[in-house]
């Protein structure tokens, strides 16, 4: 993402100290460190830090810019954000890192914190600000410029405890020697300002990212390091708020169908968000339903029902009440028409439809003037492929498994499921029916293990279940 794109993350203010020292008089000078700061500036500009840059500063004035960013910092209040970074010379003695100014000259070890700048003033600058974010970012641990002093002839800078609520950032492991670069740009900050643009990114992952890349870039030389005693989150940049909310609306779609484990809204939620962030769970809970609950057949095909069975609930179809279903039931208590009995007798005891989805289409229709309702006839047996349905919707009523199949739904297979996913699609779409994998689904009704799944939101509401277990009740005829 270009840096003029790059967002606040909130409106607390954000306060950045940057040096970038290379015009060295009495050491060797380097390349890059004024290029690496300047960058590092631009970059921190456009995520919203009130910047103070200084390049090739001298001690007094690299001292004096420590203390007024330490002002500044306690004046920006406890939620303020504070960032320093230095790129140039720096070298450790006694366990103490100094950061070195251009106009540096020493002969003597004893002498260093006299010439040079100790690190550990930035991190008192910060502590007495009380804020509630630090990030110290040090690029310096090129070669050492004093190896000829024995006392100073360790290269790298030494580990830095952080103060609670700070993160420290080197550009190399403690004692290491960390490469100036080519091009312009040491490979750690490029890194770090190339990451620092990634929205939604924490500070964490972050310097994960730019470890491997210069990890990668140096081939296995150098290893950025990193410590911290945060306690509160800290982003670069904000995830755009378009996408937190596609992220919220899958995951509500997600929640719904997680909890039905049905392998139909399953196969919806994969059309609608093919890549989404919870598309593999997904997968994966599709392919363990279809291996336990989509099955072949048994190879022993169940038995349809006798004539008497037949005539029976044909009766209590024509009557219509309650006391024939419940004639049925206390004949044929695990029959093959028990479920849909129980479903009717709950039904009448209610004086609703057996059909879940019946009353929500009903409300939604306005006609002038009312619709002659469509006469029930009784079903023979089972169906058959081409046997037309009855049901009180209209858009099914009078048509046949084979037609349903290839025909559009007349409900959101899942609830909150936007309607370019489904709507004036065919059911063929997502499942790809043919009579023979209709039948696999249809007999995958009769197990025990499915008989919760003629309970729920179907698209063509529950008359579709009901007619495909009748159908293979009759062997898919």
């Amino acid at each position: 993402m270009p840096l003029g794109w790059a967002s606040r993350v909130s409106a607390e203010e954000r306060v950045a100290l940057i040096f970038g020292n290379s015009a060295y008089g009495s050491v060797a000078p380097l390349d890059n460190p004024v290029h690496d700061a300047r960058l590092m500036a631009h970059a921190l500009t456009q995520v919203g830090f009130k910047v103070t840059l200084l390049s090739d500063a001298s001690q007094i004035e690299m001292k004096r810019a420590i203390a007024q960013f330490g002002r500044e910092l306690r004046k920006a209040g406890s939620d303020a954000t504070g960032l320093f970074y230095y790129a140039g010379h720096g070298v450790q003695s006694f366990g103490n890192n100094y950061l070195l100014p251009v106009d540096v000259t020493l002969s003597d070890a004893a002498d260093l914190d006299l010439v040079a700048v100790e690190a550990q003033s930035v991190l008192r600058q910060m502590a007495s600000a009380r804020n509630r974010t630090n990030i110290v970012i040090l690029d310096a641990c090129r070669n050492n410029p004093f190896s000829e002093i024995p006392e100073l002839n360790d290269n790298g800078l030494a580990e830095m405890k952080a103060p609670t609520g700070t993160y420290l950032a080197y550009a190399t492991a403690p004692g290491g020697v960390a490469l100036d670069g080519v091009g312009g740009n040491s490979p750690f900050t490029k890194a770090v300002v190339e990451q620092m643009q990634v929205p939604g990114q924490p500070i964490e992952q972050l310097f994960k990212q730019v470890r491997r890349a210069v990890l990668k870039q140096s081939n296995g030389l150098q290893t950025p390091w990193d410590a911290s005693s945060l306690v509160s989150d800290f982003l670069f940049v904000d995830q755009p708020v378009q996408q937190a909310q596609i992220t919220s609306s899958e995951l509500l779609v997600w929640q719904t169908v997680r909890a039905t484990r049905d392998p139909v809204q399953l196969t919806l939620f994969l059309r609608g968000y093919p890549n989404g962030e919870y598309s593999d769970e997904a997968r994966t809970m599709l392919a363990e339903i279809i291996q336990r609950e989509l099955a072949p057949p048994p190879s022993n095909p169940v038995q349809p029902p006798s004539d008497a069975e037949n005539a029976l609930i044909q009766a209590a179809q024509a009557d219509g009440s309650t006391a024939g279903y419940e004639a049925y039931l206390l004949a044929y208590p695990s029959g093959t028409y028990a479920e849909m009995a129980r479903a009717e007798v709950a039904s009448l005891s209610k004086g609703t439809s057996t059909d879940p989805q019946a009353g929500t289409a009903e409300e939604t229709v306005v006609a002038a003037e009312p619709t002659p309702p469509v006469p029930k006839q009784p079903e023979a047996g089972p169906i058959t492929f081409a046997s037309p349905l009855i049901s009180e919707l209209a858009p099914v009523s009078g048509k046949s498994l084979a037609e349903l199949i290839t025909g559009s739904p007349v409900f959101p297979p899942i609830e909150g499921l936007p309607e370019e996913y489904w709507k004036d699609q065919t059911c063929s779409n997502c499942h790809q029916w043919n009579r023979e994998r209709l039948c696999t689904q249809a007999n995958a009704y009769l197990s025990l293990t499915m008989q919760r799944s003629l309970t729920k939101q179907h698209p063509y509401g529950g008359v579709m279940k009901r007619a495909l277990k009748s159908w293979a009740t009759g062997g898919c005829q």
